[in-house]
């Protein structure tokens, strides 16, 4: 399956550093949720992956932005051949400050009327991050139940993104269900989950 490289944007070297204060608190966080969750990332010790953060401050940059925006990110794996460890967002329901946003910026500019303040794409390429693939999230409901209140866009296919659609997916039942919306669409209980790699 083709997936859409619209919401792939490099960090910009000139993100903020984050105050000591901020930065500490954080890991202490990401430490705290880490220890509480080892279901998550079976194997995994905080020290290497502590290590890896402080090694990256940009990565820090983005991770306290999804902390900022309601999204309790946390380790799910690691990438072994590259030597990352794979964040995504742990949030109960979809994070509570990235609702109420169309698909992309394409999906943005053809509202004439009743816009949104931005789309999911964008928002996550200026996070620093990208949105979650279906694959990525059918592998975060095996840690958890995700969404069973709200719903996620997804990294929407090129064939179906370019019909005019997009998708998102939730949970109910004890089942994971993929959609498929209008781009422009938006709603009060839908958002998107992200991944970050350090």
């Amino acid at each position: 399956m083709k997936k859409t490289n619209s919401n792939k944007k490099k960090l910009s070297p000139k993100q903020p550093a984050l105050p000591a204060g901020r930065r500490e608190e954080l890991l202490r966080a990401l430490k705290d949720r880490f220890e509480e969750n080892m279901n998550r990332h079976k194997g995994l010790e905080w020290a290497a992956v502590q290590a890896k953060l402080e090694a990256n401050t940009e990565k820090l940059w983005s991770l306290n932005e999804m902390e900022r925006t309601g999204g309790e990110p946390d380790v799910v794996g690691q990438d072994k051949k590259r030597g990352e460890y794979i964040f995504f967002d742990c949030s109960e329901e979809s994070p509570k400050d990235r609702r109420s946003l169309c698909y992309d910026r394409e999906a943005l500019d053809s509202r004439k009327e009743h816009k949104p303040k931005n789309s999911a794409v964008d928002m996550a390429a200026a996070m620093g991050i990208e949105l979650l693939t279906e694959e990525q999230y059918r592998e975060l409901q095996k840690l958890g139940n995700f969404d069973t209140k709200t719903s996620s866009w997804v990294q929407t296919p090129d064939e179906i993104r370019e019909l005019g659609g997009a998708i998102f997916c939730d949970q109910r039942y004890d089942h994971v269900f993929t959609y498929h919306n209008g781009a422009e669409s938006y709603y009060a209980a839908r958002g998107f989950r992200g991944s970050l790699r350090v």
